[in-house]
Formats: structure tokens, C-alpha cells, sequence
């Protein structure tokens, strides 16, 4: 039970510090997320409506209960790593760019599946 705890904190602050990076990055005004935005060809306020999703995705996962909420936001998660990578790849991107973001659905699912395990304990 306790290597189980320690592994859903790991699992769940790195997944936390990938999204809230990802989130805090895309308000910034920076020019390298105007062109990465454009390359892919969307516009801004996708990634700000993005961000603020990770933002609420974050708190949920957070705070106590709500175990609904929480399915919510690692689907919301896998849904948003797994959608840039498929831009990604529709743009002409090779695999190998987008393997940080492989690394970031590690996360989600080591922190899912050690979520349920300590839920089940």
C-alpha cells in the first residue's frame, strides 16, 4: 500500500507539473507558442481554452472526492496528449518530436492506475 501511495504521488505530480507548465506556458505572450500554434494550424484561443481545461483538470485531480470528476479529468488529459500528437503527425511532424508527450501519458496512466489501486485498498 505504501509503494503504491509514493508511486500515485510521483506519477501524479509529474502529470500535474506537465500540464500546469503546459497551462502557465500558453499565457505567457511568446512568440515560439504563436508559430507552434500556427504550425498546426490552430488558432490561440484554442490553446488558451486548453489551458484553462488543464488548469480545472489539475484541480480535480487535487482535490479529495469526487471520484467522477477525477475520471473526467485524466479522460480530458489523455484526450489532449493523444490529440497533439495526432496534429502533430497530420501536420508532417515526425514520431520522434512528439515523444515528451508519450512520456506525458505515461504519467496519466501510471497516476490512473495507481489512483484505483489505492482507491481499492
Amino acid at each position: 500500500m505504501k509503494t503504491t501511495k509514493i508511486l500515485y504521488w510521483v506519477f501524479t505530480i509529474l502529470l500535474i507539473a506537465l500540464m500546469l507548465f503546459s497551462a502557465v506556458g500558453t499565457f505567457m505572450n511568446n512568440p515560439q507558442g504563436a508559430e507552434f500554434a500556427k504550425h498546426l494550424g490552430y488558432p490561440m484561443y484554442v490553446f488558451k481554452f486548453l489551458a484553462v481545461a488543464k488548469i480545472l483538470g489539475i484541480i480535480a485531480i487535487l482535490v479529495p472526492g469526487n471520484r467522477r470528476l477525477k475520471e473526467w479529468a485524466y479522460a480530458g488529459f489523455t484526450f489532449d496528449l493523444t490529440g497533439a500528437v495526432y496534429s502533430g503527425l497530420s501536420v508532417g511532424d515526425s514520431l520522434v518530436a512528439w515523444i515528451p508527450v508519450f512520456v506525458g501519458l505515461v504519467f496519466v496512466f501510471g497516476s490512473y492506475i495507481t489512483y484505483h489501486k489505492k482507491m481499492a485498498a
